[in-house]
């Protein structure tokens, strides 16, 4: 909706030799995708209501913006939204090496969620087709970031998955499960066959060649992203 080749060609000369993309711009971006509940609610609440703002950790989330650098955010929107190259075998180059998704033989664990306004998971259920190895989907659910950090211990919401493989999402949602509890305990499972030997979780930060920075969560955190 938002990314079309003469809004992708004015990028390029403007920040694509130089210069970052603004993470406030970005984030506006985020937020306009979701207006009805990221945008309208606080107009409507905050602005003519004069409440004060709900907190809530997800808005936080959101909240931390990053810049990136104008030719990275200029090559990767091009690449990877207005043509969608990465799927085009040998299309793309990256570290003198010719990109083709196809010869990955890797085992490979997909997520996608419901109610993903970033990444619809319709789309993302294409992933599944392009690799050669053995292939999980499952579907988890909420939104980008509510159904990706949905801990195991909390015990919440539910999952989709089913061995069913086919082109169209919609049949192979018909065909799959819905599993309760957090989408952890499945990729746990299904990890666990690949799982060499297993190491002891570390008591203390850091290396005597990598010695620990600051205490999180850093400053990159604290730093307000213009």
């Amino acid at each position: 909706m938002f990314i079309d080749e003469e809004g992708v060609r004015q990028r390029e000369q403007t920040i694509g030799n130089g210069g970052i993309y603004r993470g406030a711009e970005l984030g506006f971006v985020f937020q306009t995708l979701r207006s009805k509940e990221l945008i309208w609610p606080n107009v409507i609440n905050n602005y003519l209501k004069g409440n004060s703002p709900e907190r809530f950790d997800l808005l936080f989330w959101n909240a931390n913006v990053t810049n990136l650098p104008g030719p990275m955010y200029c090559w990767y929107i091009r690449n990877m939204y207005l043509e969608n190259n990465l799927r085009e075998p040998n299309r793309l180059t990256m570290c003198c090496t010719s990109v083709d998704l196809g010869r990955v033989d890797l085992p490979a664990y997909v997520l996608a969620t419901v109610e993903d306004h970033i990444v619809p998971w319709r789309s993302a259920y294409r992933t599944t087709g392009l690799f050669r190895g053995d292939t999980r989907l499952v579907l988890g659910a909420r939104g980008h970031i509510a159904g990706v950090i949905n801990p195991a211990s909390k015990d919440k919401r539910s999952y989709w998955v089913s061995d069913n493989r086919c082109d169209d999402p919609a049949t192979w949602l018909a065909s799959a499960a819905e599993k309760p509890g957090s989408w952890w305990n499945d990729w746990i499972t299904w990890l666990r066959p690949w799982t060499e030997d297993k190491l002891g979780a570390r008591t203390q930060l850091g290396s005597n060649l990598y010695p620990p920075g600051e205490p999180a969560p850093g400053r990159d955190v604290k730093e307000k992203a213009s």
